[in-house]
């Protein structure tokens, strides 16, 4: 029976490949399950490097999902979105404030992987994000070397010319976002049109659960009506309303148990203005933060 402590080690590695593949935080715990079983199989004598072995278990598992959700996601009601991460808390004001924002976990990543090929998902995130060589990519996809190293290739130009721009600063980000939160909750439709740019998107994931838009909400005064809708008939006194780091970058989070509503919201921000807004509030892909009660 293989080490339990050899697993844990490598685990949040491991977690992170599972999410940026799947981008689903139920479908990362089940792969990790999945995976340790496998591991826990293998007999205490066999000869395996553990990180490189449980890197293409948990690939494989991962690649092997994706595969067959995407019939299921293409006729997802509305805009699919990831499961989101939300940090227990912000980080404090410093130094670490002007940090690069974590854009490989990021909603403006994320959401470009979704329009990649499987294979083309999982060579990208191996390759370029966790520097995984190309013959253990290949192992994970059943591809040669030479084709994975054509589907990252592939994969790489269509993320750089479809990723919007954002910043990379974190203080600048927050504040945008900050200046979002106060012009909504004080109902200023003015001061809310000037957080955002022209140009802004926002997409919601209500899954066909919640009554949302279920195509993009596109231009400034658009967004900002529907934003105002989103916290309209909220319980003030009973909201909990805070900025908290979403998916590696400074976001929303509403929760109102009295309706029963929740919702998370992911920012992308560039030259101080809001580019884009994907808001989360199908309850599927909001219970593992436990914003509600159960």
């Amino acid at each position: 029976m293989a080490d339990h402590a050899v697993f844990e080690r490598h685990r949040r590695r491991l977690w992170g490949i599972a999410y940026r593949i799947t981008s689903s935080v139920s479908d990362t715990e089940d792969v990790l399950q999945d995976a340790w079983l496998r591991w826990q199989a293998l007999p205490d004598d066999r000869a395996l490097e553990p990180r490189a072995y449980l890197t293409t278990v948990v690939s494989r598992i991962c690649y092997d999902r994706l595969t067959s959700a995407r019939a299921r996601r293409e006729t997802y009601v509305g805009p699919w979105l990831p499961e989101p991460l939300v940090a227990a808390r912000e980080p404090a004001p410093g130094p670490e404030e002007h940090a690069a924002l974590d854009e490989s976990v990021g909603f403006a990543l994320l959401t470009v992987l979704e329009r990649l090929t499987p294979a083309e998902r999982t060579a990208f995130v191996l390759h370029d994000v966790f520097e995984v060589p190309f013959p253990e990519v290949a192992e994970a996809v059943g591809r040669t070397p030479d084709a994975v190293r054509a589907l990252a290739s592939r994969a790489r130009r269509r993320v750089r010319d479809e990723r919007p721009r954002q910043t990379v600063d974190r203080a600048e980000h927050r504040r945008t976002v900050e200046a979002f939160l106060a012009a909504v909750t004080a109902g200023d439709l003015d001061t809310l049109v000037a957080t955002l740019d022209p140009d802004v998107v926002w997409r919601s994931d209500g899954g066909g659960a919640v009554g949302v838009a279920r195509v993009p909400v596109l231009g400034s005064e658009k967004v900002a009506r529907f934003a105002g809708g989103l916290v309209r008939g909220l319980d003030p006194a009973g909201t909990r309303v805070e900025v908290l780091d979403v998916n590696g970058a400074p976001g929303i989070v509403f929760a109102d148990p009295a309706s029963a509503r929740a919702a998370v919201l992911a920012f992308t921000v560039h030259a101080g203005r809001i580019t884009g807004i994907d808001c989360v509030v199908n309850p599927d892909k909001l219970r593992h933060l436990g914003l509600l009660p159960a």
